[in-house]
């Protein structure tokens, strides 16, 4: 049996939770989040824990054991505290700011890039240099921060582009000069 698969999780006190065979909705103050689970795996409610286990013990169903569980866990955690990536933009002349709702970010290019959120995403900025993307579903707000920092990578040389916060840039040397 999956190790992350076994660990119960624990609904607060805010959160309802409500199951429909391998439907789930999970409902917080940060908002609503619904998905069906993979089959091979069943999902019970016992009090205020929610329990997934295996349907049987096919590969399978032994495969996505904790994947259901993690992804029911992160449902629950998003409609109670939310999720945020805090991403950095280093260069000169490199900066982002929120107009309405949506994300500007001028990173050396001609123009200006603009982002609209999906619904469940914001976009905040602080310094014009750190964004923060904030939302309940973890996956939104992962793949929004993947689209931003693609915006402009970081380059290996001087360092320059947008990163997520914390990232680690492997530098390379630059050219050296003729002797």
């Amino acid at each position: 049996m999956s190790r992350i698969g076994k660990a119960p999780i624990l609904i607060p006190e805010k959160v309802n939770v409500s199951l429909d065979g391998l439907a789930v909705t999970v409902k917080g103050p940060k908002g609503e989040l619904s998905r069906t689970l993979p089959d091979g795996v069943v999902i019970s409610q016992d009090g205020n824990t929610l329990v997934v286990t295996p349907a049987n013990a096919s590969r399978r169903s032994r495969e996505r054991h904790g994947l259901s569980r993690t992804l029911v866990a992160n449902m629950v955690e998003g409609v109670s505290q939310g999720f945020t990536r805090k991403l950095e933009i280093i260069g000169v002349g490199y900066r982002a700011q929120v107009q309405g709702k949506k994300l500007v970010v001028s990173a050396g290019y001609s123009h200006p890039v603009e982002m609209d959120p999906p619904a469940g995403v914001t976009f905040a900025v602080e310094n014009n240099t750190n964004v923060l993307i904030s939302g309940a579903d973890k996956e939104l707000v992962g793949n929004e921060a993947a689209k931003v920092r693609a915006i402009r990578p970081p380059e290996p040389y001087k360092g320059k582009g947008i990163k997520y916060e914390g990232e680690r840039i492997l530098r390379k040397a630059g050219k050296t000069g003729k002797k």
